[in-house]
């Protein structure tokens, strides 16, 4: 398995954790990712909700926070860390501005076109910024105005595909429509990035994402041109993960047919494991719906049954009776919960097993 080069950063193996909020992958997760030779992310969604009592308010307690997550992070490793932050949260400027002076290695940043995103950085910045994108046209238009804008480009570029967790790019017509497949975007994606490096002279890797699991995936999806993959969900079920052991034994007790899609408050596709809060929801239950951060812009709060942010932080605590678990599509998967060096190890085998195969195979 061939190493991740993004800019200057080189990670040993070709594999970075999911961010997932809320609460999910914070310093946690993060460190013991990066110091097994992936890249370790923290989430930025909600910071705030479990910060509130060390700021006067929902803004600065998120400041705070993300300050405190990286502070953490870097006294447990000396590995890369970065830091995901939504396009569609109302407080994105301070979180990129706060990621960049704290000199998180890398910013990751999709539900929506990051497009200002490089207007962050000053002279003596060293954050490396990676947009997240669905489509080949997502990809050429961040290009474009980057390039045009601020003279730069992506570092990297992450495509999540439809078999992701938690909120889609996607309309729901598209989920299960091949032509939206990982397979097929990436060969389309490379393309267009392909362009912009050719003219332009700078590396542009593109990592896969959405629906990786078994090193096996690594391997297939490698083989077509990917420089390294995104995975979340495997991530899940190690014993680092930041959220509530209520919220990995979801994991562990859900079947296939557990892994849904739900319609999102915040106007988005999700994909979730269903449980008795979500049957609620369905049957037209309301759940308290007032909104005191605004913390995400796209939010319908008027006609919402429930506030996306704190459903997501009673998962994180374990009150699934009060929340739900976002969730990729091979969530189903998840055996037994084991440490992040465990996981790696067998992610590593599973890739050289099938490597070996494949190498057998036409050898033959």
């Amino acid at each position: 398995m061939r190493k991740l080069t993004i800019g200057d950063l080189v990670a040993k193996y070709p594999i970075i954790q999911g961010g997932m909020g809320v609460g999910v992958s914070l310093s946690g997760l993060a460190a013991a990712v990066a110091n097994e030779g992936g890249v370790g992310v923290i989430s930025a969604a909600g910071l705030g909700l479990y910060y509130m009592q060390e700021a006067n308010n929902y803004i600065d307690a998120c400041i705070y926070g993300l300050k405190q997550e990286l502070i953490r992070a870097r006294e447990k490793t000396k590995g890369i860390i970065g830091v995901n932050i939504m396009v569609a949260v109302s407080n994105f400027s301070d979180l990129v501005t706060t990621s960049i002076e704290e000199k998180a290695d890398i910013i990751f940043s999709g539900a929506g076109l990051p497009l200002d995103l490089p207007s962050y950085l000053k002279e003596d910045s060293t954050t490396k910024l990676v947009p997240i994108v669905s489509s080949a046209r997502a990809t050429k238009i961040i290009c474009e105005k980057w390039k045009s804008n601020f003279n730069y480009l992506p570092d990297a570029i992450v495509v999540e595909g439809p078999k992701a967790g938690g909120h889609l790019g996607y309309k729901l017509e598209d989920l299960e429509n091949k032509n939206f497949a990982l397979e097929n975007t990436i060969p389309q994606i490379l393309e267009a990035a392909s362009h912009f490096e050719q003219k332009y002279g700078k590396a542009i890797p593109v990592i896969a994402a959405g629906g990786i699991y078994y090193g096996e995936d690594i391997y297939k999806i490698m083989e077509l041109g990917a420089s390294g993959v995104q995975m979340g969900t495997r991530f899940v079920t190690t014993t680092e993960c930041d959220a509530s052991e209520e919220f990995k034994k979801a994991y562990l007790d859900a079947k296939q047919s557990d892994i849904v899609i739900i319609k999102s408050p915040v106007g988005m596709p999700g994909r979730a494991i269903n449980n008795s809060f979500l049957e609620s929801v369905k049957r037209g239950e309301m759940h308290p719906t007032n909104c005191p951060h605004h913390c995400i812009k796209t939010c319908d709060v008027e006609h919402s049954p429930y506030c996306i942010m704190r459903a997501l932080l009673n998962a994180y605590y374990g009150k699934l009776e009060r929340g739900f678990c976002f969730a990729g599509a091979n969530a189903y998967r998840a055996e037994e919960i084991i440490s992040v060096q465990e996981t790696f190890a067998r992610i590593v085998n599973e890739y050289d097993s099938y490597a070996n195969k494949q190498s057998v195979r036409f050898d033959v």
